[in-house]
């Protein structure tokens, strides 16, 4: 495996200074907005509404860091939810946390929403708060479910806006566990043409990505894993993949 591991190593460098294959990479994300891409995906049978690149990564990260809580802001139908729950519930088996969980927030669950993650066989290891994910009283009921845990992974996947991340991050980051990650999904807005935004409050200059080049600026404690960025190429979250390093 030594030897295998180098070769991926080595990979994944030369697709960094591949200037054709991100070129590519990046027609086929820009190409893939408009046709709602994403939205086609499910996990045991809740829609996800992300690119199979990130899962992926996601399972990788869950594997690895062996989570005992994982946060995440944003449920919409609650395919991440599943999709945590489930690589917890993998973990678990494995010698993993036995009561690793996953803590979902969203401003607003919608009844057929909830009735359905509820009604899942995965919801034993989820719990759902509703309410603004900035909110101050929202934000002391998760920093009180975060207490005792050993290893937290963060998910920050709501309002997209510059503000609103930048928020969350000040808020959620803290949290996460050295060597795990925070991960700010939809930073890829940065990187697409204004119109693909549509009517939506966010945009090139107002994003995901806006929101953690300025909060890495003060926080030399997390750091981009650019290797994610060059294994995926094809990723709604590039330099959004935050590994706190100390």
């Amino acid at each position: 495996m030594e030897n295998f591991d180098k070769e991926v190593a080595d990979r994944l460098v030369a697709n960094g200074a591949d200037e054709q294959i991100k070129a590519a990479a990046h027609a086929f994300t820009v190409a893939s907005i408009g046709p709602k891409y994403s939205y086609n995906f499910s996990w045991m049978g809740r829609p996800i509404i992300q690119y199979p690149q990130d899962i992926v990564a996601m399972q990788e990260l869950i594997w690895t860091v062996k989570p005992d809580l994982i946060i995440e802001t944003g449920i919409a139908h609650g395919g991440s939810l599943i999709f945590s729950a489930s690589m917890l519930e993998l973990n678990a088996a494995c010698g993993g946390p036995a009561d690793a969980e996953v803590l979902g927030l969203d401003i607003d669950i919608r009844p057929h929403n909830r009735e359905a993650i509820e009604a899942h066989p995965m919801f034993r290891r989820i719990s759902m708060i509703q309410g603004s994910s900035v909110a101050p009283e929202v934000v002391t009921q998760v920093k009180a479910k975060a207490q005792g845990r050993k290893k937290i992974l963060v998910c920050l996947d709501s309002n997209h806006t510059h503000a609103h991340v930048l928020a969350e991050l000040e808020a959620y980051a803290p949290l996460t566990s050295v060597g795990s990650y925070c991960v700010v999904f939809d930073t890829f807005v940065e990187d697409l043409p204004k119109a693909l935004s549509g009517d939506r409050p966010w945009g090139p200059g107002n994003n995901p990505k806006t929101a953690v080049w300025q909060y890495l600026k003060s926080h030399p404690e997390f750091q981009i894993d650019q290797a994610i960025d060059n294994k995926l190429l094809v990723s709604v979250a590039p330099s959004g993949y935050l590994k706190r390093v100390r």
